[in-house]
């Protein structure tokens, strides 16, 4: 696979705080990577210095293999802050005078426009967009010039559900076009829906880097509920088990490793024991957030 960025030991202090710190991050082409962390992380300052906002205080990073330039620049399409639009312009008219401003193609905007759902609304004056369509303006405006890369800080502070959900369904069909994502959250319902790779920072310091569809592999626990009067011990003659405990109704029994549901259930079958719920909870990206903060605290 094309690696699209790759950032050698990337380092910014502000006088004595160090926002990022050594950070060695790579993205590949047709990802969409999603870093990770709490306010105060470091992730707006990568992205700054990504885009040539912040200068770095050492260390390197490159975009398809070559030292940032106004050319590779081209190819990336960022919304970092939101954009200056005109109030009392239109939609269209706004990504017209942007498309200007960039030399990009003017025929891209209706397309743009149909993808982030602002077609109908084109002709409106900009102040009377509510603030998800003042966010999916912004990522119009992003995509006129048709870039390889797009870069999202927090695209959906503020929204409400509703424009939350919007969001989500823009970026999975803009990743769907083929286009790399690069997008910063400190929301972990919003990385593991749409990214399908995250990195985690906290304190500016890279914690954790992978692939989102790993989350949740390794060690298992099955939640069991079956009618039998000595069930408990009977869960714990299983040999996949590792541990067996109650809670509301329910037994949690945690697996050896190589043991999965479909083994525990067989076992249960052939006790003559017949399960009404046999379900394996998936460790999810919040757990594993938690657990990779607490590891690194320790």
């Amino acid at each position: 696979m094309e690696t699209v960025l790759s950032t050698d030991k990337l380092t910014k202090n502000f006088g004595r705080l160090c926002a990022v710190n050594r950070l060695d991050l790579e993205v590949q082409r047709g990802q969409v990577f999603g870093m990770l962390g709490p306010n105060g992380s470091g992730k707006t300052t990568t992205l700054g210095m990504l885009m040539g906002v912040t200068i770095p205080t050492s260390g390197s990073f490159t975009w398809f293999g070559e030292r940032a330039t106004h050319i590779t620049r081209k190819k990336i399409g960022a919304v970092l802050e939101h954009p200056i639009f005109y109030p009392y312009l239109s939609g269209q008219k706004n990504l017209e005078l942007n498309a200007t401003i960039k030399g990009a193609d003017f025929s891209n905007i209706g397309k743009v426009l149909e993808l982030v759902e602002l077609h109908e609304r084109k002709h409106d004056k900009y102040k009377t967009y509510s603030l998800g369509m003042k966010q999916r303006l912004a990522i119009a405006s992003a995509l006129v010039s048709d870039p390889i890369i797009l870069i999202l800080d927090e695209p959906t502070n503020g929204l409400d559900p509703m424009g939350i959900a919007q969001i989500r369904e823009i970026i999975k069909r803009i990743a769907e076009s083929g286009k790399t994502i690069i997008l910063a959250s400190h929301l972990l319902d919003e990385v593991q829906k749409v990214c399908t790779h995250f990195a985690i920072l906290r304190k500016g310091n890279l914690v954790h880097s992978g692939p989102v569809d790993e989350v949740g592999k390794g060690e298992e626990t099955v939640e069991v509920v079956a009618y039998h009067d000595d069930l408990s011990h009977i869960l714990h003659e299983f040999r996949g088990s590792l541990s067996v405990k109650q809670d509301n109704g329910k037994f949690l029994v945690r697996m050896r490793d190589d043991f999965h549901s479909v083994d525990l259930n067989k076992f249960l079958f052939e006790k003559g024991i017949t399960a009404s719920h046999l379900v394996t909870q998936k460790k999810s990206l919040e757990k594993q957030f938690l657990e990779i903060l607490q590891e690194t605290q320790g």
